[in-house]
């Protein structure tokens, strides 16, 4: 009799996972749409987490989040809440059922649900409710070209020389806070565009590294996780970003101590805060600089996403129609 064949497991990061993976952005933007432009942020926030969780748990893979939407046992997707089947590769999960709950529910643009997955101790372990500051720019170009102890005027002018083009024809992208009211002034004066986003952290420093986006820099400060979500992303599109911890009010440093963090002074890059491979799935929920949104018609719907594989590089776009009434009759 023959020796039986012994089939290696997958690698922890086998490519079928990523096409997997974006069921569950899928899943989380559908379910967020129903309630596009309806006041309900809760709402549309539990919809997108309970439609997460599940499509996690039928992935085969043993997950644990790291980075997660809430921040305690009792609502799904909390940090350090184990996902997936349990049978499978061991990995990191960092994610955003529903990024921009504000906007979702005032109809507004750049809502998206976004999930990262890397080897275990791959994704940089930030304190939850954190704010980190935050800049990135797009591939092709040198390394220094970005760096938070550098004024922001000194980056664009790096950045457009990097570029063969003028300050003028820049666009940066930050998030509209009283607290970026400066970096607005600074980057108004210096000569640049600026887009104002309301929500939408991890889409808005995303964009910078898809070339159709019409954002070359992202900067300001921003939530901690998303930041390393953004990381991510950018990793597999071969952007550049540097962050830091921005801890505001004695609970955010209370926090900071907690998790064992001294020097809140240290600059990341994207390799200190997403080591090894990684994979990205993200589907838009309304439109954005990213993506375009879920379009719902009667018992159907089209959606938008990204896939992406940061050894291989490769970055797919999927449009996707979802037939109700048959994945219904299927149990799905």
């Amino acid at each position: 009799m023959p020796p039986r064949t012994v089939v290696p497991p997958p690698a922890a990061l086998d490519r079928n996972i990523a096409l997997e993976v974006v069921r569950v952005t899928e899943a989380a933007a559908l379910a967020a749409s129903r309630w596009i432009g309806r006041g309900e942020e809760k709402a549309a926030d539990e919809a997108a987490a309970d439609a997460m969780r599940r499509a996690l748990d039928a992935l085969l893979m043993d997950g644990m989040i790291v980075n997660g939407d809430t921040y305690g046992p009792g609502r799904p997707l909390h940090t350090g809440e184990t996902v997936g089947s349990g049978a499978g590769p061991r990995v990191e999960i960092v994610l955003t059922a529903l990024e921009g709950r504000t906007i979702c529910a005032k109809g507004g643009p750049n809502a998206l649900s976004v999930v990262a997955l890397c080897e275990a101790g791959g994704f940089l372990r930030v304190p939850d409710q954190v704010y980190m500051e935050k800049v990135a720019v797009g591939p092709g170009l040198p390394p220094g070209i970005i760096d938070l102890d550098m004024p922001a005027e000194d980056m664009l002018r790096r950045t457009a020389g990097a570029r063969a083009v003028s300050v003028a024809d820049l666009t940066v992208c930050v998030l509209d806070r009283p607290r970026h009211g400066g970096l607005i002034g600074r980057l108004y004066e210096a000569g640049a565009r600026v887009r104002l986003i309301e929500d939408g952290d991890v889409s808005g420093a995303l964009a910078t590294g898809l070339p159709d986006s019409g954002i070359d820099l992202y900067m300001g400060v921003g939530g901690a996780a998303q930041g390393v979500l953004a990381a991510a992303g950018l990793k597999c599109l071969g952007g550049r970003m540097q962050c830091r911890l921005a801890p505001r009010g004695d609970e955010q440093f209370a926090r900071c101590r907690a998790a064992g963090i001294e020097d809140l002074g240290r600059k990341y890059d994207i390799d200190d805060m997403v080591r090894g491979e990684v994979m990205f799935a993200a589907t838009g929920i309304t439109d954005g600089p990213v993506l375009k949104g879920v379009r719902l018609g009667p018992g159907r719907a089209v959606s938008h996403s990204l896939v992406m594989r940061s050894a291989t590089g490769t970055v797919r776009s999927m449009t996707a129609a979802h037939d109700f009434v048959k994945s219904a009759a299927h149990g799905r």
